[in-house]
């Protein structure tokens, strides 16, 4: 088993972490079928491993037990990015920046982080939990959402999906640098 799947065992052995990742994280174990079947450029299989309440899917890019294993998302609107050199750095921005995708656009991540406390009182202590749980040592938000930065510059030109039919051509870069 390779370090991806190991930690996605990890996850989905652990309903706090899971419930987590749902919420505020919107990073779905039970939504792992795409809204379209996608092709990269490079060939390399994907495999959905959870989705988002607006039809995104992340997906592990690679064959089983290769040595890396992206992650990329692509979202319901032909737009895709890949989110981590690995399935711990995605875990990673999920658990430490829920809201990564509006902080990839800009948003102040203290202002974000407030949204969330306001519906999740004990955010803090939860995902202190998680990170426990998983056993991650992740950087803070800021230097997060910069890794993010530089991970999705790499989705180009070999890892932007495409549908394969003659009426869809290939994504859009969901973040750009």
């Amino acid at each position: 088993m390779d370090a991806s799947q190991t930690l996605l065992a990890r996850i989905e052995n652990d309903p706090a972490v899971v419930a987590y990742l749902a919420w505020p994280g919107d990073f779905d174990l039970g939504r792992r079928t795409p809204v379209e079947e996608l092709t990269l450029p490079s060939g390399d299989p994907l495999r959905p491993i959870a989705g988002d309440g607006a039809g995104g899917t992340y997906f592990l890019v690679g064959k089983e037990g290769a040595a890396v294993r992206p992650v990329l998302y692509a979202d319901s609107e032909g737009q895709a990015a890949l989110v981590g050199a690995s399935l711990e750095e995605a875990v990673e921005l999920v658990v430490v920046c829920p809201l990564w995708r509006d902080a990839a656009s800009g948003f102040p991540l203290p202002e974000l982080e407030e949204q969330i406390r306001a519906d999740m009182p004990d955010f803090d202590r939860v995902r202190a939990e998680v990170v426990a749980a998983l056993g991650l040592t992740p950087p803070p938000a800021d230097e997060v959402v910069a890794r993010l930065r530089t991970t999705a510059a790499r989705t180009v030109p070999d890892f932007l999906p495409y549908v394969d039919h003659e009426d869809y051509g290939p994504y859009e870069l969901l973040i750009e640098g």
